[in-house]
């Protein structure tokens, strides 16, 4: 075969097959379909069930079968995303209405995942037997699968807009869906009046249809935002957990917050996140009135009990609760779905008409493969009754017959050529039989025991029911406002049955308000040993045992309650910590490590300055690094609400070796590792911005770095191999030049 080179842009390939690449995930992996508004994970999970006869009054399968079959025949993109779906779609807190009925570990609302497939089982639901998978042979399309060795369902038959009952979840390239679960009873209803009224308004909807309705109950508390939610298919809806209020039957017995219903959000990891949040919240002081938090949640449903202080005040701690935790949380509706191979935002009447026009189709398909059926009963048993009138003839024909082939053709066109008749008077007669093929073939087959007077007569009936399922059958096809009752009477039926009554409530709740008490403003002491161990004492502690503190600890900052510490280390990074998340402790507490409160990593970088923000407000400082890089940075630099920056810029393997704080000194000096000095006006060194290098301070030789830096005060002494070196005797030079050794 001959090679064949395509030359192509490079940019319009990659554009092209990243458009590909998004097409395929959107369509094919995380947006369900409009139709049957599942994704082609769950279809094919739920397909494959239904090959492998699980419904749900047989035995339940091992998860691995389950999982192994439909990977091997329709889903190869790895057993983890079928098995989370098996599981998902056992959940009765994450479905609205689950479809698969699991034995075994299936996870729980708090957050616990399913055991492995090998130990769970699983087989079809009751509701997704009937209504998902009911007369799939005669409504939609197959396909082939990925291989082209099977066949599979291009969409599932599902009887219910399953889009709006199940909800949704999905994120692709660009895009995600969101789709809240809801009744299944008051979907019903608002299909039901969409059919009459297809004009009809979101608002009267949502008479019928108030909002979603969430399985895990609780309160929706916006309702004033719901109609623009279902006309744009976008918006936030306000989630509120359940509280109530359990007063102490005795007097020794504390008053109690109950929450027995949780936002759909918190389920998973929310919970424990919850039960975290309020006792941070009571550790801070702003839940002073709650004394005990406990989680009693079992099988029975939801139960998170706050025990409360007498005369607590309720409404404050539930305000405290909305604002603070994730009691109160907000979902993101984004009602995507894919609507003839493409993504579309649907609104609730986009949502209904895709549905309607999808079961219009699948009725339409049904009730023509229904009445082809009813057509060839027809035309077999009128075969039949005519058969029994003339059954003498019939008989003589078969008894004269040479082949079965001989009969049909003297059946099916009245040739008697040959056929030897007993009673030469059969032989006009059988010139006039004029059956058709089936009919024949049913003569043909047909037990004697049909000649049975009371087998005639039930032939009879037979062909009555026939003709009437023949009427009927073809006026659903000609007649839409007939289609329109057999849905309706086919929805009453699943909603009779399966309808649910409404768990979540709808409203519009006050908004949260808590306004925080502004703590009183005082004076306090930040102390950390050498160990990293740190607290703040009273000011009064510290001042009488002031000798003892600055001899025990490393850093000692005075700082008011309302301050923040700045920890700045040898990596270039600043870490901030609040004053008020240190805890306070006694003079001979241990404290708690700074590692436990801040982003400082004591095992990967040293603390080269602590100081606390008030100081470095009005003042400089100044940097330096092992390659003489210096520069000197506003305080203003490092006022931020980030828990960690970057401090400084720094070169591939370099360090900083020095921050100090500047204050009214005028030089400085720079001390080499291999003795040189070098003092110099504190003036030359440029002020520059935080995320700069700075520029050079000391010249150094080949293998030399920068070893020590001294701001001069009024007597700076220091000690150099063990002899005593007077900076400000030094010979004064010029910044970035090389300096000079210390006589001793």
């Amino acid at each position: 075969m001959a090679e064949k080179i395509i030359t192509t842009e490079y940019s319009e390939e990659m554009q092209r097959s990243y458009v590909n690449y998004s097409m395929s995930v959107i369509t094919a992996r995380a947006i369900p379909d409009a139709r049957d508004g599942l994704k082609p994970v769950q279809r094919r999970v739920l397909y494959d069930m239904s090959e492998l006869k699980l419904g749900h009054d047989k035995p339940h399968r091992k998860s691995a079968r389950i999982v192994g079959d439909t990977m091997g025949k329709y889903h190869p993109h790895g057993d983890s995303s079928i098995y989370d779906t098996l599981v998902v779609l056992s959940q009765d807190f994450k479905k609205g209405m689950a479809l698969v009925d699991g034995h075994g570990n299936f996870g729980s609302i708090e957050g616990d995942g399913a055991a492995a497939m090998r130990y769970t089982e699983a087989r079809l639901h009751k509701f997704a037997e009937e209504v998902y998978l009911k007369d799939l042979d005669k409504t939609v399309e197959f396909v082939p699968n990925y291989d082209e060795t099977e066949k599979e369902p291009e969409v599932l038959p599902v009887r219910v807009p399953n889009l709006l009952i199940n909800g949704a979840e999905g994120i692709a390239v660009g895009m995600s869906t969101s789709i809240p679960p809801h009744n299944l009873g008051e979907v019903v209803d608002a299909v039901k009046a969409y059919i009459r009224n297809p004009d009809i308004t979101t608002k009267e909807l949502m008479e019928l249809m108030p909002g979603p309705d969430f399985p895990t109950g609780g309160i929706i508390a916006n309702k004033k935002d719901l109609q623009a939610i279902y006309e744009t298919g976008a918006g936030k809806i306000r989630l509120r957990g359940r509280v109530e209020i359990e007063l102490g039957k005795r007097k020794s017995d504390k008053d109690k917050l109950v929450i027995t219903e949780i936002p759909y959000t918190m389920i998973g990891a929310g919970i424990n996140k919850f039960l975290t949040d309020v006792a941070e919240l009571v550790e801070s002081k702003k839940l002073t009135d709650v004394t005990d938090i406990s989680n009693q949640s079992n099988k029975e449903g939801i139960r998170i009990v706050l025990e409360l202080k007498k005369d607590a005040d309720v409404e404050r701690i539930k305000n405290i609760l909305y604002k603070k935790t994730k009691l109160e949380d907000t979902y993101g509706v984004n009602m995507l779905a894919i609507v003839k191979g493409r993504p579309e935002t649907l609104n609730l009447r986009g949502i209904l008409k895709n549905y309607l026009d999808f079961q219009y189709e699948n009725n339409r398909k049904k009730y023509e493969i229904l009445l082809d059926k009813e057509l060839e009963k027809k035309e077999i048993k009128e075969g039949l009754i005519k058969a029994c009138d003339v059954i003498d003839l019939i008989i003589a024909v078969l008894r004269g017959a040479k082949s079965l082939k001989d009969a049909r053709a003297c059946l099916i066109n009245g040739d008697t050529s040959k056929i030897k008749f007993r009673d030469p008077r059969f032989e006009k007669d059988a010139r006039e039989l004029r059956f058709t093929e089936k009919q024949a073939t049913a003569i043909l087959e047909m037990r004697l025991y049909k000649l049975i007077g009371l087998e005639i007569l039930a032939l009879e009936k037979e062909y009555k029911e026939t003709l009437k399922k023949i009427k009927e059958y073809t006026r659903i096809l000609k007649d839409k406002e007939t289609m329109d009752q057999v849905i309706v009477k086919d929805l009453d039926s699943i909603k009779e049955e399966f309808a649910l009554v409404r768990r979540t409530d709808i409203e519009d709740g006050k908004e949260a308000v808590f306004v925080e008490t502004p703590a009183e403003v005082q004076e306090i002491v930040f102390v950390m040993d050498r160990f990293g161990y740190c607290k703040v004492l009273d000011r009064t502690v510290y001042e009488r045992n002031q000798e003892t503190v600055s001899g025990e600890y490393s850093y000692v900052v005075r700082c008011m309650n309302t301050d923040k510490i700045c920890v700045f280390t040898d990596k270039g990074n600043m870490h901030q910590i609040k004053v008020k998340d240190i805890p306070a402790g006694k003079l001979r507490d241990k404290g708690v490590p700074i590692d436990n409160i801040s982003k400082f990593d004591g095992t990967k970088e040293q603390i080269l300055c602590l100081t606390n923000l008030e100081q470095l407000t009005g003042r400089r400082l100044l940097f330096a690094t092992r390659m003489a890089l210096v520069k000197l940075v506003p305080g203003s630099e490092f006022v931020t609400n980030n828990r960690t920056v970057a401090a400084t810029k720094l070169q591939e393997d370099d360090g900083l070796i020095k921050v100090l704080l500047a204050g009214d000194e005028r030089e400085a000096v720079l001390q080499s590792k291999s003795g040189y000095f070098l003092r110099f006006a504190l003036e030359e060194i440029s002020e520059l911005k935080k995320n700069s290098r700075g520029v050079r301070g000391i010249k150094l030789e080949k293998d030399d770095e920068l070893e020590e830096v001294y701001l001069i005060g009024d007597e700076p002494v220091i000690q150099y191999k063990k002899k005593e070196v007077h900076l400000n005797r030094l010979k004064i030079g010029k910044r970035d030049t090389k300096g000079s050794k210390v006589r001793l």
